[in-house]
């Protein structure tokens, strides 16, 4: 029959533990099902889409003009020119002051002194800020994460403690109704530890309902169904620092130095080839049209090589604003570093400290045990007082309670800890 009852026990705590979330799961849950997380895709296809754009600048460059002018003078023979045309017979209208052109202007560059490239590698690197900053955001949520989950383990243990709170106390109040019906014990005495048991099964109906709504905080933060939660193992001193936000101040060190290139690029020159065509009137046969008045076919192509001075001007304050966003950002990390180790410290110390705490638990429980069983003995022989005997019983679960909440502080501390250092 025992065996049996072991087995039953055996089977039942490991369905429980197939069925509780873990720490990590809880964290790669909350990750997942956290809306930020959208982000990521919208910052790569806003990157894509930069990047593409750029490199467009390697197209030709098509531009369609329509004109119609109306001028005040035009170029014009001289009369005394005129006048002996005239005489041979030739009528030199001259270019008439209404003139019009429809075309089409094609650039292409050749070179660019790695501008497109600069502004191309700047844009990708201004992507990976904008990511690095996102997987900083969303490391916070493993911290809010900890909060409830180690909060719901507490809550866990308080119940359990409670529930053999009330089984102590339902032994001592079915002892003392039987000494009641014997006359060795009075009804107050009853009636006390009956209403101390209620008082505890009150605080067993607010542990419980403070436990189903935080239950329902982490499931609906997860994103996914969690009916329990299981208690971690403990973990080992970490070194060594892996936490988001450095690679974010590498990332915008990253970014400096693209932009850095962009401004060497913009100083050097730019070739390129062209081609113009045009129809209209008048053309660049000048003596033709100035015959006569008909529209004609106009096509020119060359070489252009051009060099925009204009970028010196502002080259050095533009190199000063970049050193001065690197030292902003060393600066961060120094910062970051400092008071990160701070609270590395911090939570060192504090692990330390319960493990103390938890060294001397034991022995306190053990001695509360030794003096609830000796009242309750002497209950038994009519030789304690009910009051005795609820304090006793009291001071024993509080020291259980007291140990429970240092080992999962212990456990918090820890993954804290490993929370701080990102190992």
């Amino acid at each position: 029959m025992m065996n049996r009852v072991l087995m039953t026990i055996a089977i039942a705590l490991t369905a429980l533990t197939s069925w509780a979330q873990t720490l990590d799961e809880c964290q790669q849950a909350a990750e997942r099902n956290y809306p930020l997380i959208a982000r990521h895709d919208l910052i790569a296809r806003t990157t894509d889409l930069t990047v593409a754009n750029i490199m467009k600048g390697w197209l030709p460059q098509v531009t369609a003009t329509a004109q119609a002018t109306l001028q005040s003078d035009v170029t014009a023979w001289p009369d005394e020119m005129k006048g002996l045309m005239r005489q041979m017979g030739v009528d030199m209208k001259g270019l008439a002051r209404d003139q019009y052109r429809v075309g089409l202007d094609v650039q292409q560059t050749v070179f660019d002194g790695g501008s497109i490239s600069a502004q191309r590698q700047v844009a990708r690197e201004q992507g990976a800020v904008q990511q690095a900053q996102l997987d900083v955001d969303l490391y916070h949520v493993r911290q809010r994460v900890n909060e409830m989950y180690f909060g719901l383990l507490l809550l866990d243990d308080q119940i359990r403690l409670n529930k053999d709170l009330q089984d102590q106390l339902a032994a001592s109040e079915q002892k003392l109704t039987s000494m009641v019906k014997h006359g060795t014990a009075a009804q107050c005495d009853l009636n006390n530890v009956t209403a101390e048991r209620l008082n505890v099964v009150q605080q067993m109906t607010t542990l419980e309902s403070q436990r189903r709504v935080l239950m329902e905080m982490l499931a609906t933060f997860c994103g996914i169904e969690v009916k329990a939660v299981s208690k971690p193992s403990a973990l080992d001193a970490t070194t060594g620092n892996n936490r988001p936000e450095l690679r974010l101040i590498d990332s915008q060190l990253r970014l400096a130095d693209a932009q850095d290139r962009a401004l060497k690029a913009a100083l050097l020159p730019r070739l390129g080839v062209f081609a113009q065509g045009f129809y209209g009137y008048p053309g660049y046969n000048m003596f033709k049209d100035m015959m006569g008045r008909d529209w004609s076919w106009n096509g020119m192509v060359g070489a252009r090589l051009s060099w925009n001075i204009g970028a010196l001007y502002t080259h050095r304050n533009d190199k000063a604003k970049v050193q001065l966003q690197r030292e902003t950002a060393e600066n961060q990390r120094e910062t970051f570093l400092f008071n990160n180790r701070l609270e590395q410290m911090q939570h060192s110390e504090a692990i330390d400290r319960y493990r103390r705490l938890m060294a001397q638990d034991e022995e306190i429980i053990a001695l509360r045990q030794q003096v609830r069983k000796a009242a309750e003995s002497k209950l038994s022989h009519g030789i304690i007082d009910v009051n005795d005997l609820v304090r006793d019983i009291n001071s024993e679960n509080a020291a259980r309670l007291q140990q429970s909440i240092h080992e999962i502080e212990m456990l918090k501390q820890m993954y804290d800890l490993k929370y701080t250092t990102n190992n």
